[in-house]
């Protein structure tokens, strides 16, 4: 008999989500713990059969402007042996149904820990699902295999990435890597720019704290930068978490643009992915191939590495009352205008 329940014990979570195909970070306890550090009201759900963990569903209250709803980030995450289905799914929609009744909310967000087909399209679909107007989180992303050894790496990546990685380090750039939370202030002076240039609304300076106050106590996250002349002009922060790397967070600075730091800090945090033992490393978000897309450029970058891409179903949205389609609007409007 399926039963749903929550999970107070972090041992437990971690022990369920760390064995799993899935590799995410999303759905990590510190990333609950992040965003309740940030005020959101969080519930970390088991779906329990006779008494065995055999899914887990951490649910985020998202208070905006536009809308309340509760969203599930890249989940749920059943095990291996107990795959998504109607039966499983509807379980838990009927749990959160009633959960966003008390809470107050408008809509059930999920972004699925599944791969884009017609069958999760088809699934979600019957359950009462649409297409949500924006994405979440990166949905295609580009993964590179660190199974293989450095210098296989650098003979898979594109001949210009390889060269630039070179030129950096002839030009004297260094990379640092650190854990200090000072370090994030350093970061955020560069990430302020690189929003400026490309005019995107970036993080604010308390939540890219609380996000590295939150995995840090794991060593799971480390900030990277490249100095060049005594000055920090690139950075990453990347978050390590199931034998997987993801560079969640980069910066630029435009001054000593043709210096191409960038390249050697990723190849930096690639080794030192490798030296903790990951088998990944995720370079998170791409665009697909369309040139005039805002994130063509950075695409080209990341794809320059080698790899290959991995695309999530869309954000699923379950209208729960009518003030639902003011939030459908509104993030309709942000997503044309941002042009994505």
């Amino acid at each position: 008999m399926l039963i749903i329940k929550e999970v107070s014990d972090k041992t437990s979570w971690e022990h369920f989500v760390l064995n799993q195909e899935e590799k995410t970070f999303l759905h990590s306890w510190n990333w609950g713990e992040f965003n309740a550090s940030l005020g959101s009201k969080i519930f970390r759900l088991g779906i329990y059969d006779d008494g065995a963990l055999v899914g887990v569903a951490l649910i985020i209250k998202v208070s905006a402007r536009r809308g309340t709803f509760l969203f599930c980030p890249q989940g749920p995450i059943f095990s291996d042996r107990f795959r998504p289905s109607v039966l499983n799914l509807q379980l838990l929609i009927d749990y959160l149904r009633d959960l966003a009744v008390e809470e107050g909310c408008d809509f059930i967000r999920m972004s699925p820990a599944l791969e884009n087909d017609k069958e999760g399209h088809e699934l979600f679909k019957s359950l009462g699902f649409r297409a949500a107007p924006i994405h979440m989180h990166a949905e295609l992303m580009w993964i590179l295999d660190l199974s293989v050894s450095e210098e296989k790496l650098l003979k898979d990546m594109r001949k210009t990435t390889r060269y630039s990685i070179k030129k950096a380090e002839r030009d004297g750039v260094r990379i640092i890597k650190d854990r200090n939370p000072e370090d994030v202030l350093k970061f955020n002076e560069i990430y302020k720019e690189t929003a400026g240039r490309h005019h995107f609304t970036p993080y604010s300076l308390d939540y890219l704290k609380k996000e590295f106050d939150a995995f840090s106590p794991d060593d799971e996250i480390a900030v990277f930068f490249a100095e060049f002349k005594g000055e920090f002009i690139a950075g990453a922060i990347i978050v390590f978490y199931n034998g997987s790397a993801f560079y969640h967070q980069g910066a630029s600075s435009s001054k000593y643009s043709q210096i191409p730091a960038a390249y050697l800090l990723q190849w930096e945090a690639i080794k030192e992915a490798k030296s903790r033992g990951c088998k990944l490393y995720n370079f998170w978000g791409i665009s697909d191939e369309c040139g005039n897309h805002p994130w063509a450029g950075l695409t080209l970058f990341k794809k320059g590495f080698g790899g290959f891409s991995k695309e999530y179903l869309p954000a699923q949205d379950l209208p729960l009352t009518p003030l639902y389609w003011i939030s459908f609007i509104v993030e309709k409007i942000r997503k044309v205008r941002r042009h994505l």
